[in-house]
């Protein structure tokens, strides 16, 4: 579904992203990790157009994204960003727009779909996410964590074929962690293809069918969780774990 090639990113002399090959399968779920600063975000910021590569190409279901400094056509950039939903460490909900209307805006406008039929998709994924009681209200009116699963049913409901997730419960209170990595489990158990950027070790190995660990902009390895959690192969994934998992 998507593939990298020799991807380059860089922030003037900040060399964010130096080569990546990475290719990600119908139906694979992905968890991207990595120290501060290593490029995981930088990485599925380009996968979805956010950012631009100065170096190598990236395909998502075999078209082009983005090749060596330039982008796709407006129209193009629209139509991939219906096919892959990103949900960020913010939750970026309009706050003047009940939960309802914020889950409706996007099918209306991108999909063309009726307001009945829009109000249909966002209770389905509203129900999905455990808050179908939530419908009406204001986002103030909830917790980080419910905020959280509003913007993972809002990314739903473009259904789109593959979603990224850019630390998603690194904003949230200890407590409100839980419920957004249950929903997001169970997203995993329906078949969607995930991509997913986060320190939480213990989702990432009940979770994911691969770890991507990072380091300076490069792929140290490329492995299974059982693999990377029992016998790390570089010595800096070793020691990435020991800090995160004695912290």
């Amino acid at each position: 579904m998507v593939s990298l090639e020799r991807v380059g990113k860089r922030y003037g002399d900040f060399q964010a992203l130096d080569g990546i090959d990475l290719t990600v399968q119908h139906g694979e779920r992905v968890v991207i990790c990595g120290p501060s600063g290593s490029g995981k975000s930088t990485l599925i910021r380009c996968i979805n157009g956010l950012e631009v590569p100065d170096e190598g190409t990236i395909r998502f279901d075999g078209k082009a994204v983005t090749t060596a400094g330039s982008s796709m056509r407006a129209r193009e950039l629209r139509q991939l960003r219906t096919d892959v939903g990103m949900v960020f460490q913010q939750f970026n909900l309009f706050p003047h727009l009940s939960v309802l209307d914020n889950l409706t805006l996007g099918p209306m406008r991108a999909r063309k779909l009726s307001r009945a039929d829009a109000e249909a998709l966002a209770r389905k994924y509203l129900d999905r996410v455990h808050i179908p009681e939530q419908a009406d209200k204001f986002p103030r009116q909830l917790s980080g964590g419910q905020q959280q699963r509003v913007a993972i049913a809002r990314s739903l409901c473009m259904e789109p074929k593959l979603m990224l997730f850019d630390e998603p419960t690194s904003a949230l209170d200890p407590e409100m962690i839980s419920e957004v990595l249950d929903v997001m489990g169970e997203l995993a158990e329906t078949g969607m293809t995930m991509i997913v950027v986060t320190h939480e070790m213990g989702f990432a190995r009940r979770v994911a069918d691969r770890i991507v660990f990072m380091d300076k902009g490069q792929v140290m390895e490329d492995t299974t969780p059982e693999s990377f959690f029992t016998s790390p192969s570089s010595p800096r994934g070793a020691e990435f774990l020991q800090r995160i998992l004695n912290h």
